[in-house]
């Protein structure tokens, strides 16, 4: 099988599943993780033959990719924000919108001061903190996740992106648990707000693939975790600080409310798609 061959094999077999324009993406990923080359370098040697063993990648993925396994579970990687991020199925595949909310955060509090502390609810990948660590190098940032999968996964990214931050595994749900975290400049998190109900609709690559307790929320209490950081930015949210929340493009005008019922202010911000998916809030 020569590079070309291989291309079209797995991109014809992609186009069973996937529309023609994110089945050639993925092929485009796969090929490059495979072959180590980009794609005007693959086209160079395009009819030079595969090794046995980069055959068998092929088929492989190929298999995996087919059972709706999403592409960055099957490479074990992720960019987010210029930064490769290992990935596997203890924890979400980082999405481009809460790329915006870093940016949001960074460009805030630079404007304030360059020093302070930072706390990220729900690790995952360690995207948010690590991120944050990067771009603003003398915060003193900690993260915090119920999965141990998850923490093992960002502790991982945190050591290969070379930042330093504290992770530490705890139920943010649980009252005495995240009572004993101190107070904090920046509070952010992209917590989980899909209700159990809404499964039905949801793709087969995110619901039999990415975990649940990073994605759902009980029907009866699906703002359980905007309410929850609300009470908790009360004691833990120092003087002038800020809270950065990713939402549901539908949960705008209620994950506001939350917080301005509960003495904040509340400032929702469209992403580039100019959807409702960011709050800052901050203690009146």
């Amino acid at each position: 099988m020569t590079v070309q061959e291989g291309t079209y094999y797995l991109l014809n077999q992609l186009r069973t599943i996937y529309p023609d324009s994110e089945a050639s993406q993925i092929t485009d990923w796969v090929m490059e993780k495979i072959t180590g080359s980009m794609k005007t370098e693959r086209m160079l040697y395009k009819n030079e033959p595969l090794s046995a063993k980069e055959e068998t990648l092929i088929k492989e993925y190929t298999e995996r990719l087919l059972q709706h396994e999403p592409v960055q579970y099957v490479l074990n990687e992720s960019w987010f924000c210029g930064i490769k991020f290992y990935v596997d199925k203890n924890v979400l595949i980082p999405r481009p919108e809460t790329e915006e909310l870093v940016e949001w955060i960074v460009t805030d509090f630079k404007q304030k001061k360059e020093k302070g502390k930072i706390l990220d609810i729900g690790s995952g990948s360690g995207c948010i903190p690590i991120s944050l660590k990067r771009k603003i190098p003398a915060a003193e940032v900690w993260s915090c996740d119920i999965s141990t999968g998850g923490i093992e996964v960002a502790k991982k990214n945190a050591a290969s992106a070379n930042a330093a931050v504290n992770f530490i595994e705890l139920d943010f749900l649980n009252k005495a648990e995240r009572d004993n975290l101190p107070a904090f400049d920046i509070i952010v998190s992209n917590p989980p707000y899909i209700p159990e109900k809404d499964k039905a609709q949801m793709n087969p690559n995110v619901l039999n693939y990415e975990p649940a307790t990073a994605l759902f929320v009980p029907d009866n209490d699906a703002l359980i975790f905007y309410t929850t950081i609300a009470d908790f930015g009360k004691q833990h949210l120092k003087k002038e600080g800020n809270i950065f929340l990713e939402i549901h493009e539908d949960l705008g005008p209620a994950v506001v409310e939350i917080f301005s019922t509960n003495g904040y202010t509340a400032e929702l911000k469209k992403d580039m798609q100019q959807k409702d998916r960011m709050v800052k809030s901050g203690l009146v």
